[in-house]
């Protein structure tokens, strides 16, 4: 017996506003917002994971223990559309020659945008 990923959950304390960010990020066009505050989005209805950012009272306090990696086409032009959307760069420890780029969402959140595709 195995499983599989159903979705990651993100909490947060403005669960539409980083789904909102998060759909426009990474172009996913499902979305589902519960009754319970959490909002889900997707790629699609039947692509999984779904990302889920649920409701919590207190704030981001310290580095993720889980981000995810982007893997753009084009890594500069993505940074700078992902922060023209609300994410500022983060520092994190990464080294000044590092190849991806730390970015955090609008809740502090950090991700890393690596380097395209064709790098």
């Amino acid at each position: 017996m195995s499983s599989s990923i159903l979705c990651v959950t993100i909490d947060c304390t403005a669960p539409a506003r980083l789904a909102d960010f998060w759909s426009q990020a990474l172009g996913y066009k499902a979305r589902r917002d519960l009754p319970n505050g959490a909002h889900l989005i997707a790629e699609d209805e039947q692509t999984m994971p779904w990302l889920a950012f649920t409701p919590v009272a207190e704030t981001k306090a310290t580095k993720n223990r889980l981000h995810l990696d982007l893997r753009p086409d084009d890594q500069e032009a993505e940074v700078a559309r992902l922060v023209a959307l609300g994410a500022t760069r983060a520092e994190v420890g990464q080294s000044v020659d590092a190849s991806w780029v730390v970015l955090a969402d609008p809740e502090g959140n950090e991700f890393c945008v690596l380097p395209s595709r064709t790098a």
